[in-house]
């Protein structure tokens, strides 16, 4: 059996047939047991990989090796636990009248779409369907940042489509110039787009065509990222959409793009022979990561505040790969599975806590330890969790990162444990009294399920106290691939 193919069609067919079906729970339980078998699947190709470090099918137009197949899993896994937590939030939104059963379907049908447009991207060899795979995620999730169809969720999802739509055009225009020097290299065909052959080809790409289309790609795919000051799409789309879309936005369409940048930095690193490519992205990171700390003391919404820690983040992995050795590389790749665990689990919670208090604003939610001591406990953990506390695997990847800039770059330790210790700040400053402030009076009897909360978190405790050795070396193998050592 074709696992490629299972992987991609099973949330393709899946979204399709949820499109049609009109009971919003017959819906929500075939949303959970697609994303499930998704995930099932996915676990299959990866134990190929871990047997043979890299698999590739249909005649090249598949492929998966130490660097994307964990973010395979990572992807199936996280889309099947928010199909869990959905299911009764999407039910409070629909009994509340937020959404009617309409809607319901685009829902389902425009999530499963989504996590088709991420397993493509990430299992594509052809840069340009890569691109593609993105885009039809960044329109799946443009429906669903609208969904609630208020003025303020309507200008959102419109903010998102121009800005992701413009950066978008400009990583196209990137693409074309890196097909424009392939092409005199591999041919007009489809070789010349194909990944595994740009990279064992990479020496002989034209330096200065590489260069220029690096600087398209960083500004295009960086607008994805959220990094500053492409990020503005950002804040809004997660305040405004549904939970659900949040925690998946924050936790994996935002590694699709940092996947794509770091696949053209390796390709520009071996046609340059230079560190331009890594000074560039370790620019943007720094900027983003400060500007981003800074704004977390700033916010009133309780989902725009983690939106900015989500930018944070991302620049400390954009920081990461631009430093470019392996200990860096190896922090990064940890980050990017800790991230997507811990954040998704905070807007679960989040999104539990919005629906009992009736508002997303953080001056009226309180006393949630309280009236709900499972949401207040999963806020608290999750906070401390994101912000680097140990035991958590937060604090593994960011101490490694550090250590990593003390190796190269020791001029740039003071500013990167201020970010760091800013947004700490600013988490701390709001979460504090969301969780042990007076109790309200106003909090509302909802159905809550927090055991996708607990699975992420415990798996992100558990990462930081032993990585099993199976994912430690895909981390070491994939390291050695980004920083052109072992392929």
């Amino acid at each position: 059996m074709n696992f490629f193919l299972a992987t991609l069609l099973t949330p393709l067919l899946g979204g399709l047939l949820l499109g049609v079906i009109r009971n919003p729970k017959s819906a929500a339980k075939l949303n959970i047991l697609t994303s499930s078998l998704t995930f099932i699947f996915s676990l299959f190709l990866a134990f190929e990989v871990l047997g043979k470090d890299s698999v590739h099918a249909m005649q090249d137009w598949f492929y998966l090796d130490s660097y994307n197949v964990f973010l395979v899993s990572l992807t199936a896994f996280v889309g099947m636990t928010t199909t869990i937590f959905s299911k009764p939030y999407m039910q409070h939104e629909l009994e509340i009248e937020r959404v009617n059963e309409r809607r319901m379907r685009l829902y389902h049908s425009m999530y499963q779409l989504f996590q088709f447009g991420m397993l493509l991207g990430f299992t594509s060899n052809n840069i340009g369907v890569l691109w593609v795979s993105l885009e039809l995620a960044t329109l799946a999730t443009v429906l669903l940042v609208s969904l609630y169809r208020t003025p303020a969720a309507i200008a959102a999802a419109w903010k998102y489509f121009i800005l992701c739509g413009m950066g978008i055009a400009l990583a196209l225009f990137g693409t074309i110039l890196v097909f424009f020097t392939s092409s005199a290299v591999l041919g007009h065909g489809n070789e010349a787009l194909t990944w595994s052959l740009l990279y064992t080809h990479a020496s002989d790409l034209d330096p200065t065509v590489m260069g220029i289309a690096f600087c398209f790609l960083m500004v295009g795919y960086g607008t994805k990222v959220g990094l500053v000051p492409m990020h503005a799409w950002l804040p809004d789309a997660h305040g405004e959409g549904p939970t659900p879309v949040s925690a998946v936005l924050s936790g994996l369409l935002l590694n699709l793009a940092l996947y794509a940048l770091v696949r053209f930095k390796m390709l520009v690193d071996g046609s340059t022979h230079s560190d331009m490519a890594g000074h560039i992205m370790m620019g943007f990171g720094m900027i983003s990561l400060l500007v981003a700390a800074m704004s977390l003391h700033k916010q009133r919404d309780i989902k725009r505040m983690f939106s900015f820690s989500s930018i944070e983040h991302m620049a400390l992995m954009t920081f990461a790969f631009g430093i470019g050795t392996p200990l860096a590389s190896f922090a990064a790749l940890l980050h990017m599975t800790v991230h997507s665990l811990v954040k998704s689990g905070i807007f679960f919670t989040v999104g539990h806590a919005a629906q009992i208090m009736g508002t997303q604003k953080m001056a009226e939610i309180r006393g949630l330890i309280y009236h709900h001591p499972g949401i207040g406990w999963g806020l608290l953990i999750g906070t401390a969790a994101i912000a680097g506390f140990p035991p958590f695997a937060v604090f593994m990847s960011e101490f490694l990162l550090f250590t990593a800039t003390l190796e190269s770059y020791p001029w740039l330790a003071v500013p990167l444990l201020l970010g760091l210790l800013i947004a700490m700040g600013g988490l701390f400053r709001f979460v504090q009294p969301m969780v042990y402030g007076e109790t309200a009076e106003h909090a509302k009897a909802v159905h809550v399920n927090m055991t996708p909360v607990y699975i992420h978190f415990a798996l992100a405790l558990l990462l930081g106290l032993a990585i099993p050795s199976f994912l430690s070396y895909w981390y070491h193998q994939a390291a050695a691939l980004i920083t052109g050592g072992i392929v």
